[in-house]
C-alpha cells in the first residue's frame, strides 16, 4: 500500500497562526509566567514554536499519557506514562496539545492536573477535530478546526512517520 499526502494546512498558515495564538496568549497571562505542559510525542513542534514566539517567562515540562493501551477505543482509564518532574500547585498551567480528537484522554488529564491545585490551567492545540469529540473539553486556545480526515505532519504521526512535515497533510492510502 501506498501512502499519499495532501496539502491541508500549509507552512505559512501554520506559522501566522502561531504567531496570533502567542500574542493572545502574551496579553492573557501580562508580567505573569507561563508554565506549558506539552502532551508528548505529537505536541512537540507546536509547543516549541509557540513558546518561542512568546515574549514572557515560558516554563516547559511534559507528560505522556494514553486511555487507550493496545485499543483504539479509550478504555476510560488515564494511563501516565510519563508524569510531570515539578509541581504544578500555584502557576499558570497551559496544556499543549497537537490535536483534540474524542477528547476523552484530555478531559481525564485536566481533571488529573486540576487537582495538582494549579493557579489556572487552559488548553492550548493546533488542530480541533470536534466531528469526532465523545467528551466535552473546553478548549481555550485553538489555531485550527478541522474535518474528520486522518491527518499527519508539523508532529502528528502515521506509524511514527511524517512528524517532520512543516504542514498539515491529509493522508491516504493507495492500492498497489
Amino acid at each position: 500500500m501506498t501512502e499519499k499526502i495532501d496539502v491541508m494546512i500549509t507552512k505559512e498558515e501554520i506559522t501566522a497562526k502561531i504567531d496570533e495564538m502567542a500574542a493572545l496568549i502574551e496579553k492573557d497571562y501580562e508580567g505573569r509566567d507561563i508554565h506549558f505542559i506539552c502532551v508528548l510525542k505529537g505536541g512537540v513542534i507546536f509547543m516549541v514554536d509557540l513558546a518561542r514566539k512568546i515574549k514572557s517567562n515560558v516554563f516547559i515540562n511534559f507528560m505522556d499519557v494514553s486511555s487507550y493501551g493496545n485499543s483504539t477505543e479509550s478504555s476510560g482509564n488515564l494511563k501516565i506514562l510519563m508524569d510531570l518532574d515539578e509541581p504544578i500547585a500555584g502557576k499558570d498551567v497551559i496544556i499543549v496539545e497537537d490535536i483534540v480528537d474524542s477528547g476523552r484522554t484530555l478531559s481525564m488529564l485536566k481533571e488529573l492536573l486540576l487537582s495538582r491545585n494549579p493557579r489556572s490551567l487552559k488548553i492550548c492545540t493546533l488542530l480541533d477535530k470536534p466531528d469526532r469529540r465523545v467528551s466535552h473539553v473546553d478548549i481555550d486556545y485553538t489555531c485550527f478546526k478541522i474535518p474528520d480526515e486522518f491527518v499527519v505532519g508539523y508532529g502528528l504521526d502515521y506509524a511514527q512517520k511524517y512528524r517532520n512535515l512543516d504542514f498539515i497533510g491529509i493522508i491516504s492510502f493507495l492500492e498497489e
